[in-house]
C-alpha cells in the first residue's frame, strides 16, 4: 500500500473504482454517476490547483493500480485548525486493513507537517465498516448527529469521529 500526490495518468483507474454505486452511496452527493475518465481527469486538476494548504488529497495504490483515494480538507473561520478526512477504496479491497493504515499514515503526515491540530470524519451511521476504519486508527466517537444528512431519498444520522493531535501518540 503506498499512498501518493494524484497524477493525470491515475485518471483512467481512478474511473473505474467510482464507477461502483456500493462506494458511491457512502460519499457525499456531487460525484456523477457513470463517473468518466473526464470527470476523473477534471478531479485531478482540481486536486493538483488547489489553494496551498487548504486540503491534502492522495492517491491509494495497490499492487501498483490506484484503488481509492484519501483528502483531508481544513476548514475555515475559527475552525481553520481543524480538518475533515474522507476516504475510498475500491470494493475488492475491503475488510483487508488497508484503510486503517491509510488513514495512520494521513493522519501522521498532517499533524507533523501543518498547523491542523484536529481531524474530524462524518460517515454515515449505517457505515458500519467506515465507523470500524476509524476506531481501528484511533479515531474517537464524538457523537451521533441525529437527521444531519439527507442523500438517496432517506434523511440519515451520521456519526462524528475525532482525532486530536496531541492524542495521536495513541497510534504510532
Amino acid at each position: 500500500m503506498l499512498i501518493k500526490k494524484w497524477e493525470i495518468e491515475d485518471a483512467n483507474e481512478l474511473s473505474k473504482v467510482l464507477n461502483n454505486p456500493n462506494i458511491l452511496k457512502n460519499l457525499r452527493d456531487g460525484i456523477p454517476y457513470p463517473y468518466t475518465i473526464k470527470h476523473a481527469e477534471e478531479f485531478i486538476l482540481e486536486v493538483l490547483n488547489a489553494k496551498k494548504d487548504s486540503q491534502y488529497c492522495w492517491a491509494i495504490y495497490y499492487d501498483h493500480k490506484v484503488i481509492g483515494s484519501v483528502g483531508v480538507f481544513r476548514q475555515s473561520n475559527i475552525h481553520y485548525r481543524s480538518a475533515e478526512v474522507g476516504y475510498y477504496i475500491s470494493e475488492e479491497y475491503w475488510g483487508k486493513g488497508i484503510m486503517g493504515e491509510v488513514i495512520k499514515e494521513v493522519c501522521h503526515y498532517i499533524f507533523t507537517n501543518t498547523d491542523i491540530i484536529r481531524i474530524y470524519a462524518e460517515p454515515f451511521e449505517y457505515n458500519i465498516a467506515s465507523c470500524r476504519v476509524l476506531e481501528k486508527a484511533s479515531f474517537q466517537l464524538e457523537g451521533t448527529l441525529r437527521n444531519h444528512a439527507y442523500k438517496n431519498n432517506c434523511i440519515l444520522n451520521m456519526k462524528l469521529y475525532s482525532m486530536i493531535k496531541e492524542e495521536e501518540k495513541n497510534y504510532e
